[in-house]
């Protein structure tokens, strides 16, 4: 039977080497290489954190034996959010609970995802709105794969009558036809906010330590990835146009992989800012952290919780023309593979921070708010501003929440002050 065992202070890893395996060959191997006190595991040695990837969760995770401080960077059952059919029928029961418990004034706060439809399951369901919307356009999008792959957009129902072919059921027969990938269909967003004539669609990190109860922290920094092509809904067979992923985008004749197709999610605030004021800027952040909050709402009582696991989750939200957010999807494995040198920085600084915050070396206090660049959001209930804020990345931000995306700060240097914050009062009786 798998096990990863580990001997281990009763009380903690204290001052011991922190032994670690990490099943990825790119930017968070060289963090973990790179940070001291960390040493990679060798051959069957016992690890004390395992950057695992999702197929070791579903194969051996039920199986395994981990010591109470073992970490690994996956929930065993992530999909729950991180799968787009998972993610919408969880979304949709949690705006019906909210209808039922708090009217519809609040069940509309849960409208930030298109109307999406599971195929072929929901498939005559899908029709009926199709027929009632003529000329919308809809998107297609297989559930469980990632980089773009699979996707496609269609304005026709006979677009997807191959696709279709194979899904009924042989009756008196042990038999099925060949059944077609699970999709999703969603109506496609056909007013997307334009920079340069180009679509554009937002990373952003978030860190789930636990869902029982729900502690989530929010990345500062993230990036804006944008089509290479101008947009038009003339073509939209052009995945040049319609797909902002780095994957697809890299393909194009004319990619730069140095200047790549991204803004700092800095540059994207600024630049929202100077078109359309602090006030409309702050709102829309704000609405982009209610989208984080109630979709880890939405999956919390399913998910199942437990004290190894953590989740470093990739949200992909697009803006339309009016300042409204969407949630496209949740990843569970957004790519640490830089695509440039900011990007290597960021995703490096981002992957030590996630350490800094799980905190294995036992240097913090634990009520910590303010860790590298997360910022606490939510720690079983919101997690408010603290008055005492001062400084500059804050005096234009009236919010109150404790949330910055988008917001400067020196990262190295708040790191120091929090380690040094925390062994000064480790140091009071």
């Amino acid at each position: 039977m798998p096990r990863i065992p580990v001997k281990v202070k009763e009380k903690g890893i204290g001052d011991r080497l922190i032994r670690f395996r990490c099943g990825l060959q790119n930017t968070i191997l060289d963090v973990l290489k790179a940070r001291p006190g960390w040493q990679e595991v060798v051959g069957d040695g016992d690890p004390d954190f395992f950057w695992c990837e999702v197929h070791w969760m579903k194969d051996t995770f039920d199986h395994a034996y981990l010591e109470e401080h073992v970490k690994l960077n996956h929930f065993r059952n992530h999909y729950e959010l991180t799968r787009k059919n998972l993610m919408v029928k969880n979304l949709k029961r949690l705006r019906r609970a909210l209808e039922r418990e708090s009217g519809k004034l609040e069940a509309q706060k849960c409208d930030f995802f298109p109307s999406t439809y599971e195929l072929p399951s929901e498939y005559h369901i899908f029709v009926d709105e199709y027929r009632r919307n003529p000329g919308f356009i809809w998107i297609m999008k297989p559930i469980a794969r990632s980089q773009g792959k699979g996707i496609f957009l269609f304005k026709r129902l006979k677009d997807i009558t191959d696709w279709k072919k194979g899904t009924e059921y042989l009756p008196n027969s042990d038999q099925t036809k060949e059944v077609p990938e699970t999709y999703v269909v969603q109506r496609y967003i056909e007013n997307p906010y334009l920079i340069g004539g180009r679509k554009f669609d937002i990373r952003i990190y978030v860190l789930v330590t636990s869902y029982t109860p729900l502690r989530v922290w929010l990345y500062r920094s993230g990036f804006a990835r944008f089509s290479n092509t101008r947009f038009s809904l003339e073509s939209i067979e052009n995945s040049y146009v319609h797909l902002t992923n780095v994957a697809v985008q890299k393909t194009a004749p004319d990619y730069d992989p140095e200047k790549g197709c991204k803004w700092s999610l800095q540059q994207l605030r600024m630049y929202l800012t100077a078109k359309h004021g602090v006030e409309n800027v702050e709102q829309l952040f704000k609405d982009i952290n209610e989208i984080f909050i109630y979709s880890l709402q939405s999956c919390q009582r399913v998910i199942i919780n437990d004290k190894h696991c953590f989740e470093l989750y990739g949200y992909d939200i697009l803006i339309d023309a009016n300042l409204k957010p969407w949630l496209i999807e949740v990843n569970a494995s957004p790519s640490l593979t830089a695509s440039n040198h900011d990007d290597y920085n960021l995703k490096f600084g981002l992957l030590n921070d996630v350490l800094n915050v799980l905190d294995m070396e036992n240097r913090l206090t634990g009520k910590e708010r303010r860790i590298g660049l997360f910022d606490l959001l939510w720690d079983d209930g919101a997690v408010i501003l603290d008055d005492s804020i001062t400084s500059d990345y804050v005096n234009n931000f009236a919010t109150s929440l404790n949330a910055f995306l988008g917001c400067k700060e020196d990262r190295k240097d708040n790191l120091r002050q929090v380690f040094q914050t925390a062994q000064a009062l480790k140091k009071v009786p």
